[in-house]
């Protein structure tokens, strides 16, 4: 058996408890697999968590509900095998029967409802719609309550009746705007309900039973108790019809198959059994073997297997020892009603049994009964069989619980070590194709390299090619850079008597840029203002803290810094870098260079102070 999450567990028993939908016959992987994307479309990553928001919004189980219940349904889906359906059993059943008889249908899991129609479609092709609506009864269940009240409304879009022969969609159909309904007489003959095949009594008594793909979504187990059911709703000679995705190749006792292909199957009658524990009328000559009473009852009290008598009013009549030990129904509750045991109703619910059984006069088995005791966990299969006279009047019933513990464990461990095998198996094959392919992989990697050595030969013929090249240019880099190395030299020296000649004018020299901004501030304008170079080099001349009027400089420099750059000069009253008044001779020349724009120019500005107040500018 495959380990599942015991928070997954208890998910499916809260499910059961608060809405009666029992998912615990599910396939396990494919039920978390569903699960799981309802539980990722709310943001929710635990089982446990879920639990808990499935209490304070309510509403999601309808969504959770929605999502497990995978509804996939259609008019006529197989064509072929309605055909067939119609043609060789439903017209042989047809004639079989007395023009009055009723003809009762069970479609299990109609979802929202097209099967159900489709079924009444294809009997009143056969029998007509007035005997349809005479004789037919067409019960259609379902789990989903919302999938089942939309099937009440019968209504469907063009789309949904693709597969109706064109023939009979204006026969059975009746148009309302882009929507189509089906016949209101005829929908008179089809009954919607829930039934939950797994919990719920079947219906009895049924002619023709359509499950298709519905089964597949439960384990094996359940498939074998939802089976058992059918067997017991079908009537002898009863047809049950299943979808192409279902197969029965295990369940011949009960069923044997029409055509596979189609996947129509017949009831097989099951003979009614007699138990006679008690009860059985003797042969004459049983009269003379002494204490058969006693003998009788200390066997019955020996038997290995737990059993319970019930009289037919439902009294407790016997108990065996064993029963005692499981149950702790003993001698002490004869005459006890059994519907005031607990065994009445745990582990299983077995009143409605005894009672079956007691109607229908047949033996009934209920599989997989889990109980525990003394923190052990137990597998029963539970014996109902009805026990009767020589002349058929009901004596009582006989209760038989069989322990299958053992064979549940050897089952469970089959069913893992098959499951490891086809593991193991499909291991081995995934491995033996990972071998191939890496063998593929090293041989184009052995490719690879061969084609890599040839190109890193090839690149290594253009590296030599290329550092023959480098070299060549190593040498040419080193002539220009000893080029460059003179014309540094060179540079310096101009530089050094740029410098030597501005240092040994007489006058003031400040050279400036087109906006103004300081480029040259030679000693004597240091001497003479009392700034030093790295004080004004990159200021606005202009803006300078020096004793010069520069609202009378101003025009004088616009007019050299302008479009005809034409000289000027003007003597102006300025205070010395002392605080002294001396008169200055101030003269602007245009500077520009032969590659210059026309906003690339600047000025030479020559400040020479004179004479004033009997002082002279050398003495200043």
């Amino acid at each position: 058996m495959i380990p599942t999450d015991p928070d997954f567990e208890a998910l499916l028993v809260h499910l059961k408890e608060s809405r009666g939908f029992d998912f615990t016959g599910y396939k396990r992987s494919s039920l978390m697999r569903r699960v799981d994307r309802r539980m990722a479309q709310v943001g929710i990553s635990g089982y446990q968590d879920y639990a808990d928001h499935l209490q304070v919004h309510p509403d999601e189980f309808t969504d959770l509900f929605n999502t497990i219940l995978i509804n996939v349904t259609g008019f006529f889906r197989d064509p072929e095998a309605w055909e067939y359906l119609r043609a060789e059993m439903l017209e042989p059943l047809v004639t079989a029967r007395a023009p009055e008889a009723p003809i009762r249908i069970w479609s299990a899991g109609c979802a929202s409802g097209e099967e159900a129609y489709t079924l009444a479609i294809v009997l009143a092709e056969t029998i007509g719609i007035d005997a349809l609506r005479e004789r037919v009864k067409i019960y259609a269940t379902d789990v989903d309550e919302e999938q089942l009240a939309e099937a009440r409304q019968a209504t469907y879009g063009e789309q949904a009746l693709q597969a109706v022969p064109p023939e009979l969609r204006p026969k059975y159909f009746e148009r309302a705007g882009d929507r189509f309904t089906f016949r209101k007489d005829l929908r008179r003959s089809v009954i919607f309900g829930r039934n939950d095949l797994v919990q719920d009594a079947p219906i009895s008594r049924i002619d023709l039973l359509a499950c298709r793909n519905t089964l597949m979504y439960f384990n094996a187990e359940t498939q074998t108790k939802i089976l058992s059911r059918f067997h017991f709703a079908l009537a002898d000679g009863g047809i049950l019809m299943l979808g192409k995705a279902e197969m029965l190749l295990s369940h011949g006792s009960i069923f044997t198959p029409v055509d596979l292909k189609r996947r129509i199957f017949r009831r097989v009658p099951r003979a009614l059994h007699q138990n006679a524990v008690f009860g059985e009328q003797l042969p004459a000559t049983a009269n003379h073997v002494l204490g058969l009473d006693q003998l009788r009852i200390e066997a019955f009290a020996a038997s290995p297997v737990a059993q319970l008598g019930l009289t037919a009013d439902g009294l407790v009549a016997l108990a065996n020892n064993r029963l005692d030990r499981l149950f702790g129904v003993s001698s002490r509750d004869i005459g006890r009603p059994f519907r005031d045991l607990d065994l009445s109703y745990r582990p299983v619910e077995l009143r409605r049994y005894t009672e079956q059984a007691q109607v229908e006069r047949r033996t009934l088995r209920v599989s997989d009964v889990e109980y525990v005791r003394n923190g052990e966990m137990i597998h029963l299969e539970v014996q109902i069989s009805p026990l009767t006279a020589a002349d058929g009047s009901l004596l009582g019933v006989n209760i038989v619980f069989n322990d299958v513990t053992a064979a549940r464990r050897l089952q469970d461990d089959l069913e893992q070590a098959h499951q490891q095998l086809e593991a193991a198996y499909e291991e081995l094959q995934s491995t033996n194709e990972e071998l191939e392919t890496t063998n593929e992989e090293l041989q184009s990697t052995v490719e690879e390299l061969e084609t890599t050595n040839e190109e890193l030969q090839s690149t290594n013929e253009e590296l030599e090619t290329m550092n023959e090249e480098l070299q060549s240019t190593n040498e040419e880099l080193q002539n220009i850079n000893d080029q460059l190395r003179v014309s540094t030299t060179q540079l310096d020296d101009a530089n050094a008597f740029l410098e030597t000649v501005l240092a040994s004018l007489r006058a003031g020299v400040a050279v400036v840029d087109s906006e103004l901004r300081i480029r040259v501030w030679n000693r004597r304008a240091e001497d003479l203002w009392g700034l030093r170079s790295h004080e004004v080099v990159g200021k606005h001349f202009l803006n300078l803290d020096i004793g010069l009027p520069f609202e009378q400089l101003r025009p004088l420099l616009r007019g050299v810094l302008g479009a005809q750059g034409v000289p000027a000069e003007l003597s102006v009253e300025a205070i010395n870098r002392r605080g002294r008044p001396v008169t200055v001779r101030v003269a602007a020349t245009p500077l520009a260079t032969a590659d210059a724009g026309p906003d690339d120019h600047g000025a030479i500005i020559v400040m020479e102070a004179d004479a004033m107040l009997g002082v002279t500018a050398d003495t200043v």
